[in-house]
Parts: C-alpha cells; structure tokens; sequence
C-alpha cells in the first residue's frame, strides 16, 4: 500500500465548522491562522486532534482502556492519514505546588542521579570532605557515652520501602537472629509481624544489646562488623533508657560518610535523598514544599494612617468588644503612649509589643465586665502569638479560614526553601548543592554544566558522561525556545500558557519521536520577537525528525499592520506555505475565515 501523503479532512463540521474539506501535507511544518473565532482551534484540536487521539486508543486493550479518557468521535464525515496525536494546548499548566520546571521536564532526574553518583558530602559544620568512618571510630564512640549506658545496636535492612519481608524475616531466624524492630516496635522472629505490602515500612535487626562499660570494645567491633554487613555498611545505635512518650534517641554510623567532628552522618547517598517528593529526601519541616505560612504583620496592619481605636489592628478592626479596649488602655498606662496616634507615628517598641508580645513582663490589666470590676497581672501574648497559637489549636475550620487572611508564604527556615533534608544539601559538586544548582536561571544552569566535567575526577567523568549529555540536551532544548530566564525550582502553576507549552515541546523534542502528529496553540504566545527564529528553528527540527506539527495561530489586522513597518504584507495562506511548505487545498483556506 503506497504511503499517504496528506491527511484528509471531509465535511468538518465540529463546533462553528460548516462542512469543511481540507488536505495538510504530512512530515510538515503546516500553520493554520484567522481571527479568533474563525475554526482554527475546532479544526486542529477538536477534529484532527481529537479523532488522532480516539483512534489510538481504540487500538489499545480494553483493560488499557479502562484507565484512559475516551474522547468522542467528531462531527466530521471522513479523516483519513492520520498518526499518533500529541496535543500541546496552552492550559495544560499543573497547579500540583510540587511541580516544578525542573520536573516537568525531567531534568531534575537527572540531576538527582549526577549528585547520588559523583556528589561528595561536605560536613556543616567544618565544611570539609565527610571521610569514610572505620569500626574503631564507631567503637570509640560508644566508648565516650556515659558508662552504665544501656543500648541495642541495630541494622537497618529495610528502610522506608514496601513489601511483606517474610522471606528475610525466615532468611534472619535461620542467620540466629532473634529480635526485629518493625515500624517502632520490638519482635519476636518466632512470631515476626505481618506487614501490609501497600504500605512503607522500616526494619532493624538487633544485632545486640549493650551497657557501656569498660571491656567490651571486642565484643562491640565484631557486633558492629555484623551490622555493616547486614545494612550495607550502616549500624545504629539506639538508647534504651527512653521516659514515657518520648522517640528513643538513634545514632547512625555509616562505613562510607561521617563527620568525625560534628558525627554529622549520611546514611546512603541514592537519588531518592534528593528528592523533595519523598519522605526520605523531603524537609521535615516544610514537607518539601520550600514555603512555609507565617502571619504577616503587614496584613496584621493594612493601614498604617489609622490609630489603635480606629482599627489599626486588623484582626481587632470588626470586634466592639469593651474587652480590647480596656486591654489596649491599660498597655497605653503601663507604657506610656498615645491610643489616638497613628500606628506609623508609635514608638517602634509600641509597635513590637502589640504585634509580639511583652516578652515576659507581667502588666496589671483592669476590666468592667457590666459592673463587675476586676485586675489581673500577667504577661500580655501579643497579637501574632496568639493568632499562632490558636491557628494550631482549633479544630473549627471557619476560624482557621478567618486567621488565614492574615498569613503569606515565606521561604522554609529549615531549608531555606530548597526543599530538601540538610543531608541532601550537604552533597555538592563543584562546590554547589542541587538546591543551588536549580534556582540558577536556564541558562546559568546550561554553562554550570558544562563545565562540571572540568571539576571532577577521571573515574566521576566516566560515571557522569551520559547523565551530563542527557541534562544538556534539555537544558538546551530551553534556551532554543527562549525560556533560558527561567529556573528549574520555578513552580509550574506560576508560569504563563506559552511558557508550560514550550516546555512542553521541549520535552517532546527530547523525547525522539517519529511519525508522530503535533498539534499546537499558538506557540509562540507570550515570546519575544527576537526568539520568534529560534522557535521556528525548534519546531522545524522536530519536523525534520519525520513528524507533522501543526499549528493553530491568530491572525488580524493589528498583527498585519504590525508587520508591514518592517516588512509587505503577506497573507495566511502565503505564511503556511513559507513555514511548512503547506499545499492546502483552497476549502482549507475557506475554512479559517468560516463562522
């Protein structure tokens, strides 16, 4: 069967097409154009895209399809030549906080395998190299607790993965094990748990049980050489003397990286450290989202030209509760100060004490509640304290919702807002730590890359040549469609419809497809002239690759009359045939100005 060269188009009528006939021109470069409103979206999306779209899928099982979104068959007569269909639409942006640039094109990946492979932990505290840590230095440690202090050293086999285990739970009885510590708690290996495998799960082998004292360094090397080979060179040791409530303190040696200083410790470098959408690599405090909410006390304090009884304080503004105001007089007798002063015109100790507090020192306040007069003397909390302290205990969602007016977002003060554990940033290449490396621009990023090869060994250049390769061809593929301003942590919600569709595209190219059809909105939205070129260079090389893209792009007056100061004017029709070499039939042309 000879190849097809065209795909044909019969008797459109999807949205506001009457029955249209069109023949575009497959493995090429093809630009549909009108006013908005003329068909050129219901054209490409709604009917090539579409049918391209529920043809590929009838084509899967049914159990495939079962989790796929079947998309209705078009109001259309006839298509015939179609391929594979990938729509790169403009509102396909994720709003998930998680997603980044970095990840959507999956970059970070990539980087997360560079610094798990050739990274080299530097230790916080001494900012020196973390040397490998030998079994007497682990002893001699031990050895340094108070004496009498008792303690099981333990082997973490499994740690934060899923599964049943029953296998190596038979596999330690028969090694002469004979306890387990489980998600926390001490077992029997004569009657091991039985562990749900959906679920993650973390699990230490006793190896021993110890109290320091002298004469047993022996005895706690051969346990810890036991241990190390158990847990692929990582040994704990636990605290058994733990009050009621409280997490047993646990002490991780590692053979390969530990801090002889600070006994600052990474248990295993592995990409899975570096990421901020998995516990194991995630900040503690932040969740791995880098931001934090705080109450801000420009949002506390709106307007600074109004005075404490005007309403300065926001949060008090609504309330006419005598209660506030007898409050804020008796602050104004401790301290002195004007009640009917601007707040901007207060003392900026006035300022502090309101929003955080008296800081420990008792004020004698006064209050009529309907004639019942009585003082107290205490510390007064402050406003953002209080708001802080009751956002955390109340369980009525309509008071959390009314404190939430007054919060903003502000980068994690454990991380930083990198988003990753401290171990993870310790890790460095060319003495930069992947957080650091992702809040570079595109480009910066681009240049950081190419000459990461120069910094390391010969050994670290062999492991990282393909992960280097692979990275650079993205990044790459950014700068070509003129995103190189952005970064790599930039969240994917806060970019624009043309934004999260060249980065789309980029991924696309690096993807190395063929005979694939693309259908594109207007990728060049948003782009500055000068990267019209290196857009249409991109778009071209991934025809070249052996695709059809297509392309839905407005056209008015404006945009002609724009062009003729530089340029004569030229029609849609002879715009396609420059771009794509289109031979539109002339009902394709009829088609882009049909209502």
């Amino acid at each position: 069967m000879a190849e097809q060269k065209f795909i044909e188009v019969r008797g459109a009528r999807e949205h506001n097409l009457k029955g249209v006939d069109v023949a575009i021109p497959r493995d090429q470069l093809v630009v549909i154009t009108g006013l908005s409103g003329s068909g050129k979206s219901s054209l490409a999306f709604d009917t090539i895209y579409a049918e391209g779209q529920r043809r590929y899928v009838e084509s899967l099982s049914a159990y495939a399809r079962q989790f796929l979104d079947m998309m209705g068959k078009p109001d259309v007569d006839h298509i015939s030549g179609l391929s594979p269909a990938i729509s790169i639409e403009q509102k396909t942006t994720s709003k998930n906080p998680r997603s980044t640039v970095g990840t959507v094109t999956e970059i970070y990946d990539y980087l997360r395998l560079l610094f798990a492979r050739v990274g080299t932990p530097y230790s916080p505290a001494t900012g020196l190299p973390i040397t490998a840590m030998q079994v007497q230095d682990m002893v001699d440690a031990v050895m340094a607790m108070e004496e009498g202090t008792r303690a099981y050293l333990l082997a973490p086999i499994i740690r934060d993965r899923k599964g049943e285990y029953k296998k190596e739970f038979l596999e330690l009885r028969k090694q002469g094990f004979q306890r387990v510590k489980v998600n926390g708690a001490f077992y029997e290996l004569e009657e091991p748990p039985t562990l749900d495998k959906k679920f993650r799960h973390n699990i230490d082998v006793v190896v021993d049980r110890i109290v320091v004292r002298e004469g047993i360094e022996t005895r706690l090397a051969d346990s810890f050489r036991t241990a190390l080979n158990l847990a692929d060179g990582i040994a704990v040791i636990e605290l058994a003397d733990v009050k009621e409530g409280e997490e047993p303190t646990r002490i991780t040696y590692s053979e390969k990286f530990a801090c002889p200083v600070s006994g600052f410790t990474i248990a295993e470098i592995e990409p899975r450290l570096f990421s901020f959408n998995a516990p194991f690599g995630a900040c503690p405090v932040c969740d791995g989202l880098g931001m934090e909410l705080f109450f801000d006390e420009r949002l506390v304090v709106p307007d600074q030209n109004l005075t404490l009884m005007q309403g300065a304080i926001a949060p008090w503004a609504k309330s006419k509760s005598p209660y506030l105001t007898q409050t804020m007089e008796a602050l104004s007798k401790h301290y002195g100060f004007n009640l009917k002063a601007k707040w901007k015109d207060l003392p900026d100790t006035v300022k502090d004490l309101f929003l955080r507090g008296s800081k420990g020192e008792e004020i004698e306040f006064r209050y009529d509640e309907g004639g019942r007069v009585y003082q107290v003397k205490r510390v007064y909390e402050g406003i953002i304290p209080n708001m802080e302290r009751r956002y955390r205990e109340t369980d009525s969602a309509w008071s959390r919702e009314e404190m939430e007016r007054f919060q903003s977002n502000r980068a994690c003060g454990a991380c930083g807002g990198y988003r990753l554990k401290p171990e993870a940033l310790a890790v460095k290449i060319a003495g930069l730590h992947i957080g650091q490396v992702v809040q570079m621009s595109i480009s910066e990023s681009l240049a950081w890359v190419e000459g990461v090869a120069d910094t390391l060994t010969k050994q670290q250049n062999e492991i990282a040549r393909a992960i280097l390769k692979e990275i650079r061809e993205r990044l790459g593929f950014l700068v070509n469609v003129g995103l190189n301003y952005l970064t790599m942590s930039r969240a994917a919600g806060t970019l624009s419809g043309g934004e999260s569709q060249r980065i789309r595209l980029a991924s696309q190219i690096g993807s190395g497809l063929t005979g694939v059809l693309y259908v594109l909105d207007e990728p060049s939205i948003g782009l500055h002239q000068r990267d019209n070129d290196r857009l249409l260079t991109t778009l071209k090389n991934l025809r070249d690759a052996g695709n059809t893209v297509r392309m839905a792009a407005w056209w008015s007056a404006t945009a002609r009359r724009r062009r003729s100061r530089r340029t004569p004017p030229a029609s849609p029709a002879s715009t396609s045939r420059a771009l794509g070499r289109s031979r539109c039939r002339r009902p394709a042309e009829r088609a882009t100005g049909n209502r």
